[in-house]
């Protein structure tokens, strides 16, 4: 028998940004007895190796309202919880190439407008006055908002993390979680490493390991990992201080500054699902051949550091959130397919909504899993 570690009124599992918002969130309105179990450290698994882009430029109406309610949250960040995360909006540029991709994102811009996001299309002379590393050889059009930007990661997690030891949350690292016992369809304890935590709800914020949870409560989440590469170069001299985030949307290779330096990153479509997360180069040429067509004065740099990160992909591209119907209060946000971070902190109130029975500022029951099962999925186009 599992010695008895303590009781919990919910039990958070994942220590990156969507469970620790979601802890912080539950902890701020008095949610008593919450705790976050991690597995190894806050903000090492996918948290700590995103690109740290945060936007309310997408085409799915839901993902705009997650993402502008979230830049609002990174905006008074420094005041609520209270921790410096290096929020830099300097806006996200989006290069168009082809008659597709412009239709789309106009389509995209009027929505996003409708929603109060201030973004627009620009023509290639504009957008090359925004990011002078590019050319606008074969760009048709670009598309801005200048509420978009990017911060770190890592301090986002523990600003969330600190916040919620505050406001009374048990943050538990190196904690396994190795089984959730339940009584029928009622959940009756969480499972770790440590001892066993008793516990009628669970919040499933696992990440690319989601699956893995879910299948412990008899909940399937179909989340796959992928593994994603970023890499660092060395200082850029004269590097403009308002360089926006910038995506080829063609090739999804996009780059930003990174101290002294810029951060690139692009999506390799010879990776196959799996948790490795060692790096190669087998990237890199089709990396050069975009910079080559997009920003060549990119090429000269040097490469001094980098890191593989797991997206966690779902069918459609979008999160799963919401509360399994098998299992009771069995909740989970995951799956979110490389726009989590952005994401988090209105994530975070939202679960708490649906923890305590309350209307969240959005409708997010089209992210239920049961989408996939009624054969009604809400395909992303503005993915990076």
């Amino acid at each position: 028998m599992t010695q008895e570690l303590l009781r919990a009124r919910v039990v958070v599992i994942g220590g990156g940004v969507i469970g620790t918002s979601i802890a912080y969130h539950l902890a701020r309105v008095g949610v008593p007895d919450v705790v976050l179990v991690e597995r190894d450290e806050l903000a090492s698994g996918s948290t700590a190796r995103a690109a740290g882009g945060v936007r309310a430029q997408f085409s799915d109406e839901l993902n705009i309202q997650l993402g502008a309610r979230s830049l609002e949250a990174f905006a008074r960040f420094g005041e609520e919880p209270g921790h410096d995360i290096g929020l830099h909006r300097v806006g996200y540029l989006f290069l168009l190439s082809t008659e597709a991709e412009v239709a789309a994102f106009e389509e995209g811009v009027r929505l996003q407008n409708s929603l109060g996001v201030p973004s627009r299309l620009l023509d290639p002379a504009e957008a090359q006055r925004l990011c002078p590393l590019i050319t606008t050889d074969g760009l048709l059009a670009a598309a801005f908002s200048p509420d978009d930007g990017h911060c770190t990661p890592e301090a986002v997690v523990h600003g969330y993390a600190a916040g919620a030891r505050r406001h009374g949350a048990r943050v538990l690292r190196h904690c396994e979680v190795t089984g959730i016992e339940t009584r029928g369809d009622t959940i009756t304890a969480v499972t770790t490493a440590r001892g066993r935590i008793a516990t009628d709800t669970v919040v499933c914020a696992a990440g690319p390991w989601s699956r893995a949870v879910g299948a412990m409560a008899g909940v399937d989440l179909p989340v796959e990992p992928l593994r994603r590469q970023i890499a660092v170069t060395e200082p850029v001299p004269d590097l403009p201080p308002d360089l926006p985030m910038t995506i080829d949307f063609t090739s999804s290779f996009y780059f930003h500054t990174e101290g002294p330096g810029l951060l690139v990153g692009m999506s390799d479509p010879d990776e196959t699902p799996g948790f490795a997360t060692d790096t190669h180069d087998r990237w890199i040429p089709r990396l050069y051949e975009a910079m080559e067509r997009r920003a060549p004065a990119l090429l000269d740099l040097r490469r001094t550091g980098g890191w593989a990160g797991l997206y966690e992909v779902s069918p459609d591209h979008n999160a799963l959130i919401g509360e399994a119907g098998s299992c009771s209060r069995f909740l989970y946000a995951t799956g979110f397919s490389g726009h989590g971070f952005l994401q988090g902190p209105a994530v975070g109130e939202v679960v708490r909504d649906l923890y305590l029975g309350r209307v969240p500022f959005v409708d997010i029951s089209p992210l239920s899993v049961d989408r996939f099962a009624a054969d009604a999925a809400r395909p992303e186009v503005n993915l990076v």
